[in-house]
């Protein structure tokens, strides 16, 4: 492992050099590839750095103990001695994490897609609180939000619902909210006070470039019609809405929420080029089923994986045990604890799986 990390401290310290360097200052492409290496790199050099300068005092103590005859100093060396020692493991460990290997995606930006599943109205209602819970964790990171399409009902309640995030990191944070989420609530529409059980899917995307997912246009039929819903001047009275379905897959996309065909037609082919994508990741997953058993969620968009219970204030994530009963700040988008619960107990299933 320390090889390992002498030869990234040395890579790191090239990059720093090479920035400075004119020549590549002036190559925007290999300037900016060298930037986002070294952003990589940063944590784990650091936390590196303070390791082998703990690892400094730790030898710099016992040299001085063996030296000092001051009682004073003694005890000061001692207590340094002590606290260095008591950082190396959790240095080590952190270490460990830093160095498992990065999911490609984990910068991407995210698509998002809600669907309200069983339960009526309710089940709508509730997408559209998560679509809130999304968009108020998105304004939180300082993330930007761009709708593709919606589908509502009426009553304040959402059929379904495209939407991008825009951050970086969206995705390494985004990435184990796919699947089904269940709301146990008495519903608004309900008179005689019962709690009603409903569902509904998510499932998270990383945006992919038009280089590692090519379309063929003579596999897709693009249909326009005439938006419907809030958009702006002009959405409402012009066929501007897209309706792709991609031949071989059967995969329908609707994209209205922009004023011309054109954009609803790139936005379109985006969300499919996404779906595409992560077809082809479920398929190697599914060929890899030993280690899609020992992830944290499958990302299995039928795969149960939360439940909301209003009436007793809590949320419980099923694939780590986990339960919060703060639901109001969750609903609000305070979903932190959980995404840095569902992040930990994957690195420490990757951590266990390399030991074994």
């Amino acid at each position: 492992m320390f090889d390992k990390l002498e030869d990234i401290l040395r890579r790191f310290e090239d990059i720093n050099m090479m920035l400075g360097d004119p020549s590549v200052v002036s190559d925007q492409e290999k300037y900016k590839s060298l930037m986002k290496e070294q952003k990589n790199l940063e944590p784990l050099v650091e936390c590196y750095l303070e390791y082998k300068k703990c690892r400094q005092t730790i030898d710099d103590s016992l040299l001085m103990l063996d030296e000092e005859s001051d009682p004073e100093m003694k005890e000061m060396l001692r207590d340094e001695l002590s606290e260095a020692k008591g950082r190396i493991p959790e240095l080590e460990n952190k270490l460990r994490i830093l160095l498992l290997p990065k999911d490609p995606n984990d910068e991407k930006n995210v698509i998002v897609e809600i669907r309200a599943g069983v339960g009526g109205d309710e089940a709508a209602l509730f997408a559209a609180d998560m679509f809130r819970v999304y968009t108020r964790y998105a304004e939180r990171q300082g993330w930007k939000i761009e709708t593709m399409s919606l589908e509502d009902i009426g009553i304040g309640g959402i059929k379904a619902v495209s939407f991008m995030i825009k951050g970086y990191g969206a995705y390494s944070r985004l990435k184990f909210e796919s699947g089904v989420h269940r709301v146990q609530r008495i519903p608004a529409t309900e008179s005689g006070g019962r709690i009603h059980t409903s569902a509904i899917t998510v499932a998270i995307m990383p945006e992919v470039e038009e280089s590692v997912v090519e379309i063929n246009l003579n596999d897709c039929k693009f249909d326009v019609f005439r938006a419907s819903g809030n958009g702006g001047q002009c959405v409402n009275t012009t066929d501007s809405a897209v309706r792709l379905t991609h031949l071989p897959t059967g995969i329908v996309i609707s994209c209205q929420d922009e004023k011309s065909q054109q954009q609803n037609k790139a936005k379109a082919l985006k969300v499919l080029r996404a779906k595409l994508y992560e077809l082809e990741q479920e398929r190697q997953h599914n060929e890899e089923s030993e280690l899609r058993r020992s992830q944290v969620g499958s990302g299995d968009r039928s795969e149960k994986i939360r439940t909301y219970n209003f009436h007793q204030g809590r949320v419980t994530d099923h694939r780590i045990g986990l339960t919060l009963y703060k639901i109001d700040q969750i609903m609000d988008g305070d979903i932190d604890e959980i995404i840095d619960s569902l992040i930990a107990a994957d690195q420490a299933e990757k951590l266990a799986s390399m030991g074994d």
